[in-house]
């Protein structure tokens, strides 16, 4: 695996397996990797001749400088790990190779109002700044498929809004979420968590499975109220936990309201914010 550091040595990189009739997967990562991002790169490598990882921290989606400040970088651990997945080639830009013109420039991606609900209440600005470092490593890597994982449910369904709204040519493929044994669903986040709130955090996927258990049986209003309240155990403290259509990410009142249902959340604990989701139904 080669460790690449600018834009010039990549494109070199990519050119020459583009000669050979290679397609090119594509994995960005923020790294503090986890065998979450390690099962979007075998995935990726099982279906490309050449894999592309970034491991890039990007500032613009960091509403709060403190949390970038606090984002764990751990690019030998990363490169370990990455190793035995056969990534051909994992890019470790600095900010100023991914905005050489700073970083205003491609900004103004449309999003198509996604970024208004759920995160984007919460994070104003995140999903402008993740979308315009998507596309610009899209613009880099011009890989044929872009892995991501579906534990960002918004963030994927916005990055598959803008391919579609700019007709990129790359395929996105959403992988399944990676969970830990308690049900927690692997993050980078997770490191800052302490022990036991990490062991107790798989009330976080109970809850889910309760919600949809139950949905049958009571209304969306019902459901949401009795998750709020179940997640409302110390240490952990709600911030949303809404039932939204999956194209749109707007609420629904009714599970008839939409073939596409998904129940997502965020949730506090130790200082650390943590998402989730699960399908309710999908076509």
């Amino acid at each position: 695996m080669k460790i690449v550091e600018t834009v010039k040595e990549l494109k070199k990189w990519i050119k020459a397996a583009r000669n050979e009739g290679k397609k090119i997967g594509f994995v960005p990562t923020m790294g503090a990797l986890h065998e979450g991002h390690v099962s979007l790169v075998k995935k990726a490598k099982r279906q490309n001749p050449f894999v592309v990882v970034s491991v890039f921290v990007n500032p613009t989606q960091f509403n709060d400088k403190s949390d970038l400040a606090k984002y764990p970088r751990t690019l030998e651990f990363d490169t370990a790990l990455l190793a035995p997945t056969g990534a051909d080639v994992l890019f470790f830009p600095s900010v100023s190779e991914i905005y050489p013109d700073g970083d205003n420039v491609g900004a103004d991606i449309d999003l198509g109002g996604l970024d208004t609900f759920m995160e984007g209440k919460f994070r104003p600005g995140h999903f402008k700044g993740m979308a315009q470092v998507v596309k610009r490593l899209l613009d880099i890597v011009t890989p044929d498929r872009l892995y991501m994982g579906q534990k960002d449910f918004q963030q994927f369904s916005i990055v598959a809004y803008m391919i579609r709204n700019l007709d990129l040519p790359t395929e996105l493929v959403v992988c399944p979420i990676i969970r830990e044994k308690n049900g927690l669903a692997m993050s980078s986040r997770n490191e800052r968590l302490t022990r036991e709130t990490r062991q107790k955090a798989g009330l976080i996927n109970r809850v889910m499975i309760a919600v949809k258990k139950s949905m049958d049986l009571k209304s969306i209003a019902e459901l949401e109220a009795y998750a709020m309240k179940r997640l409302s155990t110390p240490p952990f403290e709600p911030e949303y936990f809404s039932i939204v259509d999956g194209y749109t990410l707007q609420p629904v009142t009714s599970l008839r309201d939409s073939t596409y249902v998904v129940a997502c959340l965020a949730v506090w604990a130790d200082g650390v914010r943590l998402i989730d989701n699960i399908v309710l139904k999908q076509p």
